[in-house]
């Protein structure tokens, strides 16, 4: 991170237990460290044992990155950021519609078959990710299945998921994939309008279509993510923290930016 960034994301971290003084002892590397140590993994796709020297040892950065997956404090960390940059462009903390949609992608051999599966309409043997975004790209929620899942089941846990966490989310624009029974359950259960954007059938070639392009670009970054663009993760947990990660780096650089001078 530049010190401008450091200068945004230190203010937003989670306090350790024992600053709080609930017990514990104090961690022995900096959280700068070990953030900088994780982000490189990530965008950069290297194994945990292959950290450069000049962070701290592979396995103190990993017992970091496995605490605050456990903790849950890498999305409460996300989360902060994500409403720091809806801020920042002049829109409300908390966002009124979003965007669903899935992707596949190839797992590594790493990966049980316990959470791989393979997905017939993409031909892809391993994870399917679920992500709603809002209306700027930024993740409201995510959940990683294995390929084979189908989009409306995963639709049904992840919407209530994303509903019960932010409460003003009204529309949820989806392709043709996410119809059925879970028009009636987002109206009735959740209190949300699904609006089907199709793709007609006298289109040719690629197309914008209206607020997919949003989601379509979100997976973009994702793939730009080196250890994103195949899944080597064994627990889907990790697969999930992994796409928090990816999009932490992304908003610490976008609130870092200066803005541009008003004409």
């Amino acid at each position: 991170m530049t010190d401008a960034e450091w200068a945004v994301v230190r203010p937003l971290l989670p306090v350790p237990a024992w600053l709080r003084g609930r017990g514990g002892q104090p961690e022995g590397y900096c959280h700068r460290a070990m953030l900088d140590a994780i982000r490189y993994l990530v965008d950069n796709g290297i194994k945990w044992r292959a950290m450069p020297g000049d962070f701290p040892p592979w396995d103190r950065v990993y017992a970091f990155f496995r605490r605050w997956r456990d903790q849950v404090l890498v999305s409460e960390f996300h989360d902060r950021l994500r409403d720091r940059v809806r801020q920042k462009a002049g829109r409300d903390a908390q966002p009124t519609a979003g965007v669903i949609d899935s992707q596949s992608v190839k797992a590594d051999a790493v990966v049980g078959a316990d959470s791989r599966g393979f997905d017939g309409g993409k031909l892809v043997n391993g994870h399917k990710r679920h992500v709603v975004v809002d209306t700027l790209g930024l993740l409201l929620g995510v959940m990683v299945t294995a390929a084979d899942t189908g989009d409306r089941t995963a639709a049904h846990v992840l919407l209530a998921q994303v509903a019960d966490a932010h409460h003003r989310l009204a529309l949820v624009w989806a392709d043709g994939g996410y119809t059925g029974n879970l028009i009636a359950y987002c109206l009735t259960t959740l209190a949300l309008v699904r609006a089907i954007v199709k793709r007609s059938d006298d289109m040719r070639g690629f197309v914008v279509l209206p607020k997919r392009w949003i989601v379509e670009r979100f997976f973009a970054h994702l793939m730009r993510t080196r250890r994103l663009a195949r899944d080597y993760e064994r627990r889907t947990t990790s697969a999930e923290v992994m796409i928090y990660w990816s999009m932490i780096g992304l908003m610490t650089r976008r609130l870092a930016r200066p803005r541009p001078p008003r004409r």
